[in-house]
């Protein structure tokens, strides 16, 4: 199961840089996770400013 990028996302970008499968891409009104991608490093959970990348329960 992926990671989620929660309405906090302010759209810095700092996890898009970040992820190294290149999972994470600006959507609409925040950035999305692509689940299909997504390996789960917690990678992007770690640059996020806001704290609105949460792992997966």
């Amino acid at each position: 199961m992926a990671h989620n990028i929660s309405d906090e996302c302010i759209s810095c970008g700092a996890c898009a840089s970040e992820c190294p499968v290149e999972a994470i891409s600006e959507g609409a009104d925040k950035y999305v996770i692509d689940a299909s991608k997504c390996t789960d490093c917690g990678s992007c959970v770690d640059v996020c400013p806001v704290e609105a990348i949460k792992s997966p329960e």
